[in-house]
This record gives C-alpha cells, sequence and structure tokens, in this order.
C-alpha cells in the first residue's frame, strides 16, 4: 500500500502546565510543549509581556512542528507567575531563568537554546550552562530607551521622589518605577557581560532594520563583543517583526538546528 504524505506529518505536541519555584519562593508558571523529543527550547518573554505573547506563540509554534519541544514561561511579576512585576529586574529575571534551566535538567531535557532579549544575554555571561542563545532584539545600551518609554523627565522625577508609577492612556495604574530598579537597569553593563561570555556558546543576534524601540546598531555593538556570534538583520522587520514573522522564526530555527543542536 502506498504512504500518504499524512504519515510524515509532525504530531501536535502535548502541552502541560508546570509550576516552578524560584530562589525567592515564588511560583513560576509555564506551559511545556512536549513533541517526544529531549530537545527542548526555552522561550523567554519581553518587557510587560507574558509566555502567551503573540511572537512567543508563532515561535513555539515553529519549533514544535519541527520536532523540537518547547517551555515558555512567566517571570516573576508577569502573568500567571508570582511576584512583584519590577522595572529593570535583568538580574532577577536571569536568576529565574536559572531555575527553569535547573528544573529541564533535572527532568533530563537536553536544553537546545535558550531564545529572549537582552536578559539572556546576561545570563549567558552568569551561568554558562546552555551552549546556544538567541538575542531577540536585545538592548544593548540600557541607559537609553528610558524616558522614551516612560516619559520625558522621568529619570529627574524618580531620582527626586523616588518612585514613578506609570499608568496607561485611560490614566490606569500599569507599573511602578524606584528608584532602586532604575539603577538596577542603569548599572547593567551588557558590554561586561558580552564580552564575557564563553567563546563556547553559540550566539545569535536577530534585530529588524526598521526597528523603532530599539535600534539595528544595539545588535551590531553585540557583534563586535560576543566571542562566538551570529548576527541576523531582517530588512523591514520592526521591534515585534509583526510583518516578518516567518523570517525570523526561519532563522531561530535554522541556527538552532544547525551543528545537530
Amino acid at each position: 500500500m502506498a504512504q500518504t504524505h499524512d504519515a510524515f506529518i509532525t504530531p501536535p505536541a502535548s502541552e502541560e502546565r508546570v509550576e516552578i519555584t524560584n530562589k525567592h519562593g515564588e511560583r513560576l508558571v509555564g506551559l511545556l510543549h512536549n513533541t517526544g523529543s529531549n530537545k527542548i527550547v526555552v522561550l523567554c518573554h519581553g518587557f510587560i509581556a507574558t509566555k502567551n505573547d503573540s511572537l512567543i506563540l508563532d515561535l513555539t509554534a515553529a519549533l514544535t512542528k519541527n520536532g523540537i519541544s518547547v517551555f515558555r514561561f512567566d517571570f516573576s511579576g508577569n502573568g500567571e507567575s508570582e511576584g512583584q512585576f519590577e522595572y529593570g529586574n535583568y538580574r532577577k529575571e536571569a536568576d529565574d531563568l536559572h531555575y527553569v534551566v535547573l528544573y529541564l535538567y533535572q527532568k533530563n531535557y537536553d536544553i537546545a537554546a535558550v531564545v529572549g532579549h537582552s536578559k539572556v544575554v546576561l545570563y549567558a555571561s552568569i551561568y554558562d550552562d546552555v551552549r546556544t542563545i538567541v538575542n531577540l532584539s536585545g538592548r544593548f545600551d540600557l541607559k537609553k530607551g528610558i524616558e522614551e518609554r516612560i516619559g520625558e523627565g522621568s529619570i529627574d522625577r524618580i531620582n527626586k521622589e523616588g518612585y514613578l508609577d506609570i499608568k496607561d492612556k485611560y490614566e490606569n495604574f500599569n507599573y511602578r518605577v524606584t528608584k532602586e530598579s532604575l539603577m538596577e537597569r542603569l548599572n547593567t553593563d551588557m558590554r561586561a557581560a558580552s564580552i564575557s561570555i564563553s567563546k563556547e556558546c553559540r550566539f545569535l543576534t536577530v534585530h529588524g532594520s526598521a526597528d523603532k524601540t530599539i535600534p539595528v546598531e544595539d545588535a551590531y555593538e553585540f557583534a563586535k563583543l560576543i566571542p562566538n556570534h551570529k548576527l541576523h538583520v531582517i530588512e523591514g522587520a520592526n521591534h515585534n517583526y509583526t510583518a516578518h514573522r516567518k523570517e525570523v522564526a526561519e532563522a531561530v530555527v535554522n541556527f538552532i538546528t544547525s551543528h545537530g543542536a
């Protein structure tokens, strides 16, 4: 009997809700997409987002279609996870990610890659326990972009009053930026982090040439400093790759699956 093409279609991944406790005793909530392979990719959401961000969902679909399991989760203070949302918070989120990585290793998964934004650069420089990292539209200079996001003159107000409450367009409370969290961001040195990443770590930076949130020049800075680095600029893409989801997914999947990953 002749085989049909259906025999070669990758079966859908099963989904399992997983809870992991971070170093502060807070519950991190994630979804494990198991394709039957122990090769797994950890997907990390960006600022004021969750594991259900549309880019995260599109990458999940692309990876599982290629037979790779996926774990996507909410950082503490975001989505379903416990904890208080904090501005900046790079080091704590790197620690959250570390507890996710430890959990997956304990479950005998082979972590093929961690995919995220600026925080994955910091993660790779601190922990050095995942050999493939993908940085999507990450910011290199953390001293920039603050007032564009939280308002002109906001840094002076925070320094004077100790905090600033950020509201949405309807004047509803969104989140608070404290002086402490602002200083943590300003004192996070991406140059030092980039230089210290092991040359054994395969590193990909993807960035859109039309990114108005974080300029593509930041991607070139990562490319100069990270030892084992590949840069992939997607022409015309914005910060969220709104009209370029296929291109970003292909770039991520191709990099992860090369060299036997």
